[in-house]
């Protein structure tokens, strides 16, 4: 399986001109998304420390149009060296039961059975945006830096227009110019989505990483490594602002596989 790898870490922080990509094969039977969520848990636990829990999901998409979806925790353990200390102290814990809210929370350290389904009730396996494309469709994208910026502005700017115009009904006091504001952060968004979401042709993928790079109001981080310890380099998206809150970071791998859907392995 070929794998792209790509992080985006949040803290409670048709076809325009442009050189079309050459159309390509399937590479194996499955295009296949794997993210994995690891997120603070909303509250602390036991005698009050806090823990970090891991989730995997994965979504698969065949050409023709077909998808399966899977899901698993991954169990939970202390944030800190010092949660970790109030957790050895409180008995090392496996799992811990709560309610709020008048639901009954459980969170174990140990992975769980988790579950993989055929999805049916999506309207296509492949989407660009909130419009469902072929894989012939992905296959003719630009693939310069410039032309695949200018489908995805046009993109963006078609669902802005009709964004407004349902808000015409829903919310009166909304304006286009509201929509319009975050353009720059919508536009990145979707080039973010270009890098692992669908199988475009490798050279589109290339395009829409350097139009991320240079969309106005992205930043250069430098290197980074995610929470697996993989290096890579860092973006920050344009209009985002750390906020005090719990922190979360996804992970993804992408690429094509001839393996069945299944559900994730608990490592």
């Amino acid at each position: 399986m070929r794998v792209l790898a790509a992080a985006v870490a949040t803290m409670a922080g048709l076809a325009l001109a442009g050189a079309p990509a050459h159309a390509a094969e399937p590479e194996a039977k499955f295009w296949r998304v794997k993210t994995i969520i690891t997120m603070e848990h909303p509250r602390p636990v036991g005698s009050g420390y806090a823990v970090m829990e891991r989730r995997a999901s994965v979504d698969w998409a065949t050409p023709d149009g077909r998808s399966w979806a899977a899901y698993r925790p991954l169990g939970a353990y202390p944030k800190t060296k010092q949660d970790e200390q109030a957790w050895k102290k409180d008995g090392s814990p496996s799992s811990w039961t709560y309610r709020t809210e008048g639901m009954k929370i459980t969170l174990s350290t140990k992975p769980g059975k988790g579950w993989v389904k055929k999805v049916d009730e999506r309207p296509a396996a492949l989407m660009l945006g909130e419009r469902p494309v072929t894989f012939e469709q992905l296959q003719k994208l630009p693939a310069d830096a410039a032309g695949i910026r200018r489908y995805v502005t046009s993109e963006v700017n078609a669902w802005i227009d009709k964004a407004a115009e349902e808000a015409r009904t829903t919310d009166p006091r909304a304006t286009k110019q509201d929509w319009l504001d975050h353009l720059d952060l919508y536009v990145a968004e979707s080039l973010t989505r270009l890098l692992y979401q669908n199988p475009v042709p490798r050279k589109v993928r290339a395009a829409a990483y350097e139009a991320l790079r240079t969309t106005e109001g992205v930043k250069d981080l430098g290197r980074a490594k995610d929470p697996q310890g993989r290096s890579g380099h860092k973006l920050a998206l344009p209009g985002g602002k750390p906020v005090k809150g719990k922190d979360r970071v996804e992970t993804f791998e992408a690429g094509w596989t001839n393996d069945a859907p299944a559900v994730p392995d608990a490592g």
